[in-house]
């Protein structure tokens, strides 16, 4: 197969990252003063955004790479992936918002605060963390990634210790700082990227800064450094991403988190950082491919201590941090095995995870509103009362668990064959193994909480339905979930496309396709075309 990209310049890549920006801006500037100002201006910025988003995508898919401030912004179909997944997580999230919060600040009694207060805070330091994370996914400038990272890290870090209690401010404490250092090893590798990249032949200067241009170049650079890089970076935005060992900041931000942020975080923020590492480091595959091999080892561990955590919980949301963690180790293994099929399921699976696990985080946050209980223990027979929400936790469920007709069995299924096609049968064993046990948490969950007797909690006559724009968002995620499950080819050629700017390791057979420009190895042309060439 074969096709080609041609850069454009286009204004598309800075003013989605702006459009949410200025709207936190206005939020922060005049939230106070209208009550339904900010509320009317983060729907309408992350409406924005998300047209924006899909425009961009569409352009994308018809052979362009768009690109803004000269290439420091670089929109190809992998950063449209991204940004779309992105932009329709927020905007359902921002939907969510907009009647749960109100009860939430109003009715939850929030200490030493004003309704109106911590409301403008919340939608402004929400649309921040929308715009670094979208920002984050249009980085061409790989310190300027870095710096995007980041930035997403201090907007949702206030954003989990909002509620100002004693668990919220030490899961926000405690999220910031494990956090921040661990993305430095990021800014480690990041560095040393430069420092090698800028003084090959035809790199030199501002454009050792450019991850394409490292890309073309990633052949040159010694076995030292590309290793020293590698643990950097993985390390780093694994860190982000909640790849075990590094995951231990996760269950508590998840879990204290507002609802709508707990979506974003565990459906969106740990994909963009996982996207960081792949971005970054998967340009060494065609020239050292145990970094590949690391990083699978390193996903099936995860998806196994994922698992096997979530067992343990009572906590609602903490079991589906923890399952986001395993999850995480699935995605992280479709990269790892290395190939076009394994990046391609790596990056179905992060689609299909970030609608399933939000939808899961949104029906938990309607069973918080409702009931005002965290504990699974402390439900039960909750599906008279929300059949609605017990409709779309089943969906959720079945969706990460892998089962058909769902969205999430078509990914997994993809990881395996992958797997199996690579020969990486182990990998394939603990992955079932692990699907296996998420079926069994999820479920369960799902039965101690809607099915059986009615607990003490759910019998009070005041347990109903959530409100209109609650369940609205909840419905858009279980119809998707059904859409892709359905009929899978609607999100194939956008998920191929992204896949086929993924760096694929060499293999001896000649069947994986390799992304890589006519001009490797040599002093790259600027003003030419990028002509992407994948043989099979």
């Amino acid at each position: 197969m074969n096709h080609s990209a041609v850069e454009t310049a286009s204004v598309l890549p800075a003013l989605v990252i702006f459009v949410p920006t200025a709207t936190a801006v206005l939020i922060f500037a005049f939230g106070r003063f209208v009550s339904w100002l900010r509320e009317a201006l983060a729907f309408v910025g992350v409406t924005c955004a998300l047209i924006l988003s899909v425009i961009i995508g569409y352009k994308t898919l018809h052979g362009e790479i768009l690109t803004s401030f000269e290439t420091q912004l670089y929109a190809d179909s992998l950063s449209a992936l991204l940004i779309n997944m992105v932009s329709l997580v927020s905007f359902v999230a921002v939907v969510y918002s907009l009647k749960y919060m109100w009860h939430q600040v109003k009715e939850g009694g929030l200490p030493h605060t004003t309704t109106s207060g911590r409301l403008t805070a919340f939608y402004g330091w929400l649309m921040l963390f929308i715009s670094t994370m979208i920002w984050a996914c249009l980085s061409n400038n790989i310190i300027m990634l870095y710096v995007a990272v980041e930035a997403s890290t201090i907007a949702s870090g206030l954003l989990v210790a909002f509620y100002w209690d004693k668990r919220a401010l030490e899961a926000g404490y405690k999220y910031l700082m494990l956090l921040t250092v661990g993305i430095t090893f990021s800014l480690f590798g990041c560095v040393l990227l430069y420092a090698t990249g800028s003084n090959l032949p035809g790199v030199g200067g501002a454009k050792g800064l450019l991850i394409s241009e490292l890309k073309l170049h990633a052949s040159s650079f010694p076995i030292t450094t590309i290793i020293l890089a590698s643990a950097f970076l993985i390390i780093g935005f694994g860190t982000k991403a909640g790849v075990a060992p590094f995951h231990p900041w996760l269950p508590d931000a998840h879990a204290e988190a507002p609802t709508p942020v707990s979506a974003l975080l565990s459906g969106v923020m740990i994909k963009v950082a996982m996207y960081a590492l792949v971005r970054t480091v998967t340009i060494f595959y065609p020239t050292f491919s145990p970094v590949a091999m690391f990083a699978l080892g390193l996903g099936v561990f995860t998806l196994v201590i994922g698992d096997l955590m979530a067992l343990a919980q009572d906590d609602l949301k903490r079991m589906l941090a923890y399952s986001s963690v395993s999850q995480i180790g699935y995605i992280l293994m479709g990269f790892g095995i290395g190939t076009q099929l394994g990046i391609y399921a790596g990056l179905f699976h992060m689609v299909n995870h970030a609608i399933a696990k939000a939808l899961l985080f949104l029906a938990a946050g309607a069973v918080i509103y409702s009931t005002g209980v965290r504990n699974i223990s402390q439900l039960g027979g909750l599906a008279k009362k929300m059949p609605i929400t017990s409709f779309c936790f089943f969906i959720g469920a079945l969706a990460v668990s892998g089962m058909p007709p769902l969205n999430g069995f078509h990914s997994k299924l993809a990881l395996f064959v992958a797997g199996a096609d690579a020969g990486n049968w182990w990998a394939v064993g603990f992955g079932i193994a692990a699907s296996l046990v998420t079926l069994v948490v999820l479920l369960k969950a799902a039965k101690n909480i809607f099915w059986g007797k009615e607990s003490e909690a759910v019998a009070n006559t005041s347990v109903r339905e959530a409100p209109l724009t609650v369940v609205i968002s909840m419905l858009i995620l279980a119809i998707l979930c059904l859409g892709v499950g359905l009929y899978p080819k609607a999100v194939y050629p956008p998920i191929k496309e992204a896949a086929s700017y993924v760096q694929t390791i060499n293999t001896s057979n000649k069947k994986v396709a390799v992304a890589e420009n006519p001009k490797v190895g040599k002093p790259n042309d600027r003003s030419s075309k990028k002509i992407l060439k994948i043989e099979f």
